[in-house]
């Protein structure tokens, strides 16, 4: 799993604040006629556009909601594939590369609403190379999947329940996986290079959009993004391009879980060593997980009496000490190592060997290391064994590791029977982005 999909506490709180505006904002322009379609986008060299149409019910913001749902794929190039067709028509040069990437979705429309009054809102993982099956299946779709909190949930069958939370009551939604994830494909010259960066992969779903809004005549609809974790980065590349090379506006873009800043990322902090804020911006996530598996001590008499402590030091005592470096005394570096293990359980030898600055992968190998576990990473609730005793961080995400045969195996089973579409390859959660270009 890449390391740009952590859920931080504090940016979750503030997600949720622009949720609920989002959706009131929605809500304020939704009513009830129906969206028309138009004819399907060609067919690509070498994919082939698809769709599978079925019907649904979901109860959610206290009303029932009968929807359309369109399972399918639609077939986008690289930058510049239609700028300068070949001269014959078979070759392509390197300005314009034959590569193309067939991306698949699952759109759910309000049945008998009007496509110029009801939103539509395109929801993305992250990753980058993330299928969309976490958002879908576990956040906004009208399905959802039971899981177990905290431990792993027992092998099949999978229970799929009404999603109470699901977006639908105030916009239609289009699921996408990203190039290579999910049932999406990559194929052609290039494949790589043309659809794993930044910027390539901004521009595969800006193509995405404009065809689906072609497609289904939802131009005049009123627009929104909703990106999680490293689709939070993709939705502020993809909209200054819709709206700057496309002049297609939106109306929001909704930021689940942002790294829009990768200097503050707990994951990687080491890679610009003259930044202290995420080890700061870390450590209460650290302390709220010590806190619930048994490991901090200290007076606070709960969780939020706790974080309200720590933030303090974080921000005030933690971030003088680290701003000090070498400045530090012996005695003022073993207060600051003495009060990181009462917040954080980590021993204290550990603390000052590690420079008082402990990185996400860190914590979650050593949290627990005195019983052979390692700590969940999306979710710190979630323990699993540790691989490598010896090794430095954690090796996996024993989250990931508990839930992710639930959700693969209960969207595959959706997918194929109630939606119905029948495709002939396997789902991928991740992509190979290996080589993505940043």
């Amino acid at each position: 799993m890449n390391f740009f999909t952590r859920n931080l506490w504090a940016i979750g709180l503030a997600v949720l604040a622009v949720v609920v505006l989002a959706a009131t904002a929605m809500r304020s322009i939704a009513d009830d006629k129906a969206p028309a379609d138009k004819p399907q986008a060609m067919d690509g060299k070498l994919f082939k556009v698809e769709e599978s149409r079925s019907a649904g019910t979901v109860r959610t913001g206290g009303a029932f909601v009968s929807y359309d749902s369109i399972a399918g794929t639609l077939v986008v190039h690289a930058k510049g594939w239609d700028d300068a067709p070949p001269a014959d028509g078979k070759k392509d040069d390197d300005s314009n590369p034959n590569a193309e990437a067939s991306m698949f979705y699952v759109a759910y429309l309000k049945k008998s609403a009007d496509a110029q009054t009801r939103p539509i809102t395109f929801v993305y993982n992250g990753g980058p190379g993330s299928a969309t099956v976490w958002l879908h299946m576990g956040a906004f779709g009208p399905k959802r999947v039971v899981t177990t909190d905290g431990s792993h949930t027992p092998a099949a069958p999978y229970g799929l329940v009404n999603n109470d939370s699901s977006l639908l009551d105030v916009s239609d939604l289009v699921f996408i996986d990203a190039p290579g994830a999910g049932f999406s494909r990559i194929a052609g010259k290039d494949r790589e290079k043309a659809f794993f960066g930044i910027d390539e992969d901004a521009n595969a779903f800006a193509d995405f959009i404009s065809q689906f809004l072609s497609k289904y005549g939802r131009w005049n609809s009123p627009k929104y993004l909703f990106g999680e974790s490293y689709g939070t980065t993709r939705s502020a590349v993809l909209v200054n391009l819709l709206e700057t090379q496309r002049a297609v506006d939106f109306n929001g873009v909704i930021l689940l879980s942002q790294i829009l800043n990768f200097d503050l990322s707990a994951d990687g902090p080491s890679t610009n060593p003259g930044i202290d804020l995420p080890y700061q911006l870390a450590l209460p996530t650290y302390a709220a997980s010590a806190w619930y598996h048994h490991k901090a001590s200290g007076n606070a008499k709960d969780l939020p009496t706790l974080l309200h402590e720590v933030q303090a030091y974080a921000m005030g005592p933690y971030a003088q000490a680290l701003a000090a470096g070498g400045m530090l005394t012996q005695k003022q570096r073993m207060m600051v190592a003495a009060k990181l293990h009462q917040y954080t359980g980590l021993p204290v030898a550990y603390i000052l060997k590690a420079d008082l600055r402990i990185d996400g992968g860190e914590f979650e190998k050593n949290l627990q290391d005195d019983s052979g576990y390692t700590t969940g990473r999306l979710d710190t609730r979630f323990s699993g064994p540790t691989p490598d005793p010896l090794s430095k961080e954690a090796d996996y995400d024993p989250q990931s590791a508990a839930i992710s045969s639930a959700y693969v195996s209960a969207f595959n089973d959706y997918v194929r029977k109630d939606l119905p579409y029948q495709p002939k390859i396997l789902f991928h959660i991740f992509a190979d982005t290996s080589k993505w270009n940043f």
